[in-house]
């Protein structure tokens, strides 16, 4: 979701303004794919690198994800859409991290639209703690299949479709692993100027691509 600093400055306004407004499209996207039938989506939130940014950015994004949780915990609940956060919960604000273990909590046996936060995290880090646990087992002999067991998707079937927004042409740590045969939708829109015909234009090009996963075209 990418783009809501710009979207910000180039209307004269804070970058947190863009934030505020981002996390306004999230909440109306994620219904609008429940309504489609979508069982599982995945939002890149906050990546490891984002703590590179103003103590004052930072500071704004972590009151923000609280205050969204606690605004709108009603809206998951009534709509039965479960959160499971992905990423690293160490160095998390306390109070950050109980609104995201208090919504997983509360949301847990949903099952009509599963949102993977991607919330601290990184397709490195995933892959380094997925080592580093492979090593703490002792485990000799492994191959992908058991190696997709330690990382943090290890529940999660790979993502058939990212889509990035602003235009940008860049995976930016996201996925580094799952996203070997991903199909990817780059969107010229900054992410709080996405509209629902964005994503269904994204999902209909999506369907019409043959995925080969490395084969041949089929005949």
């Amino acid at each position: 979701m990418d783009g809501n600093g710009r979207w910000a400055s180039k209307r004269g306004l804070p970058r947190t303004v863009g934030h505020s407004e981002g996390v306004k499209k999230a909440k109306e996207i994620i219904l609008f794919i429940k309504e489609l039938g979508i069982p599982v989506v995945s939002l890149y939130t906050f990546s490891k690198e984002n703590w590179k940014r103003s103590e004052e950015e930072v500071s704004f994004l972590m009151g923000l994800i609280v205050k969204h949780f606690k605004e709108e915990f009603e809206f998951y609940i009534k709509n039965k859409i479960k959160i499971v956060h992905l990423g690293d919960k160490s160095g998390i604000n306390k109070a950050v991290l109980d609104s995201i273990n208090n919504v997983e909590r509360e949301t847990a046996d949903f099952d009509s639209l599963t949102v993977y936060l991607a919330f601290n995290y990184s397709g490195k880090y995933d892959i380094i703690q997925a080592v580093n646990r492979v090593v703490d087992d002792g485990v000799k002999n492994i191959d992908e299949e058991i190696f997709s067991k330690y990382l943090l998707t290890a529940n999660i079937k790979d993502p058939d479709l990212i889509m990035r927004t602003s235009g940008e042409f860049r995976i930016s740590n996201y996925f580094l692993w799952q996203a070997a045969y991903s199909e990817f939708s780059v969107i010229d829109k900054l992410w709080p100027d996405i509209q629902k015909e964005d994503i269904v234009d994204a999902l209909e090009n999506f369907c019409n691509r043959e995925r080969r996963y490395g084969g041949t075209k089929k005949t």
